[in-house]
């Protein structure tokens, strides 16, 4: 029921922007696209995914072996759940692919998930914060943006390099949350000080993690503003690489359907300085295509953990692993 609200609210909210902007306009900007911008575009969704699925090996511990084929199998069939699951569950999924496969154990397998997940926003974060500085905006509600990804950059930093300050930050959570999530926040609390445990005991390791993530979200932003080429519109890369990660961050929000409608409106709001509603909403499908283009590569090999996501749905309250 949740899942198709949201489909809905996307659907809603597209509905607006596209009878607003006038609908034939939009296929008019992808007409008069350029053909070549628009397949080296789309075609970096191949070497992201490569490069994702290497940092993943990179992830397992010395012993464990996780193919590089299998690897990428794995970020493509959690592409796909992630469309059809609530709440990002196809990465949740992936961790337990490998605990079923025999990879690793259940609690390292999830800590590694919870920390490839953390380092792909934090990385988002500082690109975002890199892009704001140079950004030559001085209207209020980009100062509040400002203020608000530089906290949350700090934040998770401090998480991931301060076993302390992540229990202080745990503790007061419990007090925010309700009781009754509680016991899903423990266990999350457990999977974070394993991962501490984990990857602060090899920082030469950590490092090599943090730097490959960085360099993937650069390559994500850089892929964003090749839409925007081949759109036969402009905007300096660096005001790209502000504006880029706000409008992802706002279809993270749990308001709509793989971030559809929210991230749309971002595109057009944030990128009106530079061009009109009508691209902004073609750029809008064309990062919707980032989502939909692994996830329709990893359908082929979703009959492979079918058992799985059966079992996921089972205990999406409560996976046990």
């Amino acid at each position: 029921m949740k899942r198709l609200l949201s489909i809905i609210v996307s659907f809603t909210i597209l509905g607006i922007i596209y009878w607003k902007i006038d609908f034939p306009r939009l296929i008019q900007v992808f007409q008069n696209s350029n053909l070549s911008w628009m397949l080296i575009s789309l075609g970096m969704v191949i070497p992201l995914t490569m490069l994702t699925a290497w940092r993943l090996q990179q992830l397992i511990p010395i012993g464990k072996r996780l193919g590089f084929f299998e690897a990428n199998r794995l970020i493509l069939a959690a592409s796909v759940l992630n469309m059809i699951l609530p709440s990002k569950m196809g990465d949740i999924a992936k961790a337990y692919f490998m605990k079923e496969r025999g990879h690793l154990s259940g609690s390292l397998s999830l800590s590694l998930v919870i920390f490839e997940k953390t380092c792909d926003l934090l990385s988002l974060l500082l690109w975002c914060v890199f892009g704001l500085i140079f950004y030559s905006q001085n209207d209020w509600l980009f100062w509040i943006m400002n203020a608000s990804v530089t906290l949350g950059l700090v934040t998770g930093v401090l998480l991931l390099a301060s076993r302390q300050f992540a229990e202080l930050f745990f503790d007061i959570i419990r007090v925010i949350l309700p009781k009754r999530t509680h016991p899903k926040l423990e266990k999350f609390r457990s999977s974070w000080g394993q991962m501490h445990n984990y990857f602060w005991h090899d920082k030469v390791h950590l490092l090599q993690i943090a730097v490959t993530s960085i360099f993937i979200w650069f390559l994500h932003l850089l892929q964003i503003w090749f839409f925007i080429l081949a759109l036969n519109a402009w905007t300096p890369f660096l005001a790209s690489l502000a504006l880029s990660p706000l409008a992802i961050l706002a279809g993270l929000l749990p308001l709509t359907f793989a971030g559809i409608g929210t991230r749309d409106a971002a595109l057009i709001m944030f990128y009106q300085p530079y061009f009109n509603a009508p691209t902004a909403a073609a750029l809008g499908l064309l990062c919707t295509s980032r989502y939909f283009v692994p996830a329709i590569a990893g359908l082929p090999f979703l009959g492979q953990y079918l058992s799985t996501i059966q079992t996921i749905q089972a205990n999406k309250k409560s996976l046990r692993f």
